[in-house]
């Protein structure tokens, strides 16, 4: 296919060795092409890699977690769906692309999800599952569902945005042709280092998730509630034997180890629990040996693996793909031997997080992506029903792409409050992965203010993902006190997204509330719990008992400049107001750094 990106590119952690540089290469056409499309093709093709790979060359690619059949017949899955493994050979890594030179990473594209797994399925597979663990056929199962959609535009920029939501890790985007894989897995599947007299192996599974908070305290409890918990423990540990297991199979005597045992790893949308699992490897190993002793992931699977698969196989409809594969690539590593041969290194990811992009035609790529989570005796259906929507939070911010915004007053040429605005934007380009260069941002600042040095303005402020602020100026008239309101009639179900706690463009669950009645200004937001929260362009302050307050941050809102000098004032403080309190209220107050205070009254 033509295309305007290398045929792939890889950035990866290299765990064995911590202090080296992330393994960061772009790769061109390839000089060969393995494929695999039948179980007894699989080994010879790994084979073919180990001797690329010993040769100099390198290999990037992925088994498709039906290849599991290929190392043990045992091993059930449905009927694969694509090749079941395919690796481009390569002369030599080149670097990795300036994406914003490119332009890749800001050509347009969208995806169309078209559908949400449905909740009573989903119960009904929970169900059968804690059946089986009570029965004693198996003691964990990692359950999963995909979602489908269609991809209008470029994969490169879709890659790029989701290399910015789910950062660090395992990231590789590689281009087959008619099949595209993208993929920011945070989990390590193995590290490998062939060696003369043995080798070094770690994998390092991980089980136990918990959402991030919305505020550093709750973000805290939440990390320490994770590492705590003693069904998210056992649920890691059941993995953590099953991997010990696999990995004696290529091991030294004695030679597995456990070196870190539930670890917490900050990703942008949820806590991971991790754990490390380390081994000295037999010498005269080869890439099959190694694929055979482990493939698929336990973690993936659930334990014993061959009851899991089983049990996976029966409630899954449909072939998993790459996902719960393997995605890497495999290296010469140190120097080569008289002959010209080198020892090599291999490097996989489990992929999780995880885009398949197939079927190009004019109507975009049919796209697929996977969630799980590991299923034991105390696992709950809600509970997990939520973390499966947390694991979704990545693809919502690559979905399409978006601008980070701030509005500022502009009156006389004169910002108001603009050094708090650049700050909260700074916030929201760290949390987003957005470039930041401030300097860039006052340029524009200053350029507007000179350009509109008399009267009253109300101006937008947007970044870029590469880091490009623009501004849009529109008068700004002065409002009528007091301001009308009116509440909800339903709950804002975004209220603890992080797209509410950062301000950008990404506005339309705030517009599904905003007011149609003629005459109301804006109206009051609450959550699920019935707290209420915030308007859908601006904080709210409420006299309710002979004191100001405004909602809590913890209730899910944005905390605005306006709220935040009302707050330092001590005009304000905060505290959880809910639905059932409005009639005790005693006056409403509409807050924002563009307005100001403005008094209010509630419908």
């Amino acid at each position: 296919m033509t295309q305007n990106f290398p045929s792939a590119r890889i950035d990866f952690t290299q765990p064995l060795v911590p202090d080296a540089p992330r393994l960061r290469a772009a790769f061109g056409p390839p000089r060969e092409v393995l494929v695999a499309h039948a179980p007894g093709e699989v080994r010879a093709l790994l084979r073919a890699v180990d001797a690329a790979a010993r040769q100099g060359r390198w290999c990037v690619g992925y088994l498709r977690y039906e290849a599991a059949a290929a190392f043990d017949a045992a091993l059930t899955a449905h009927a694969p769906d694509g090749p079941l493994a395919w690796f481009a050979v390569h002369d030599g890594p080149q670097s990795w692309p300036d994406e914003a030179a490119s332009g890749d990473a800001s050509a347009p594209y969208q995806i169309q999800w078209a559908n949400e797994s449905e909740r009573a399925a989903f119960d009904a597979a929970i169900a059968r599952i804690h059946a089986a663990i009570a029965a004693g056929e198996l003691y964990q199962v990692n359950h999963t569902a995909p979602l489908v959609g269609r991809l209008q535009g470029s994969p490169a920029a879709l890659f790029a945005a989701l290399h910015r939501a789910q950062p660090g890790g395992y990231g590789a985007h590689i281009d087959a042709g008619d099949e595209q894989v993208l993929s920011v897995s945070p989990e390590l599947f193995f590290d490998w280092r062939d060696g003369q007299h043995g080798g070094e192996i770690l994998a390092r599974p991980m089980k136990g998730t918990a959402a991030r908070g919305g505020t550093p305290e709750e973000d805290a409890a939440q990390a320490a509630h994770l590492r705590a918990s003693p069904k998210e423990r056992a649920e890691n540990v059941m993995i953590v034997d099953l991997l010990r297991n696999d990995l004696s199979r290529i091991a030294t005597a004695h030679g597995v180890r456990v070196p870190v045992l539930f670890a917490t790893q900050a990703l942008p949308t949820v806590w991971q629990m991790t754990s490390d699992v380390r081994a000295r490897t037999r010498a005269g190993l080869d890439l099959v040996q190694v694929f055979a002793a482990l493939f698929p992931c336990g973690s993936v699977t659930g334990a014993p693996k061959v009851s899991a698969m089983r049990m996976i196989r029966a409630l899954e409809p449909r072939p998993r793909g790459v996902y719960c594969g393997a995605v890497g690539v495999v290296r010469p590593h140190g120097a080569a031997d008289a002959q010209g041969h080198y020892r090599i290194a291999a490097t996989f990811n489990v992929p999780i997080r995880t885009v398949e992009l197939r079927e190009p035609s004019n109507g975009g790529w049919a796209v697929r992506c996977g969630i799980g989570s590991g299923i034991t005796a105390d696992a709950s259906a809600e509970a997990e029903w939520q973390e499966w929507r947390h694991k979704r939070a990545f693809l919502a911010r690559a979905s399409q792409p978006f601008e980070l915004l701030q509005t500022l007053a502009l009156r006389g040429g004169q910002w108001g409050h603009a050094q708090r605005h650049v700050r909260r934007m700074a916030e929201a380009a760290a949390h987003f992965g957005f470039a930041w260069r401030e300097d860039a941002l006052w340029r524009a600042l200053d350029a507007t203010a000179q350009a509109h040095p008399l009267g009253h303005w109300r101006v937008r402020l947007l970044l870029d993902a590469q880091g490009r602020p623009r501004t849009q100026a529109a008068p700004l008239a002065p409002t009528a006190e007091p301001v009308r309101l009116a509440l909800a009639d339903r709950p804002f179900l975004a209220a603890h997204d992080e797209f509410t706690r950062h301000k950008t463009t990404r506005r339309e669950p705030y517009a599904a509330f905003a007011p149609t009645a003629p005459g109301v200004f804006d109206t009051v937001l609450f959550n699920e719990a019935g707290e209420i929260t915030e308007g859908t362009f601006g904080n709210l302050a409420a006299l309710i008992d002979g004191r100001w307050i405004t909602p809590a941050l913890a209730c899910g809102l944005l905390p605005g400049v306006g709220r935040a000098l009302a707050i330092e004032q001590g005009r304000v403080v905060e505290a959880v107001l809910r639905v059932q309190d409005v009639p005790r209220v005693q006056a409403w107050a509409f807050v924002n750094s563009l307005r100001g205070w403005l008094a209010a009254t509630l419908d």
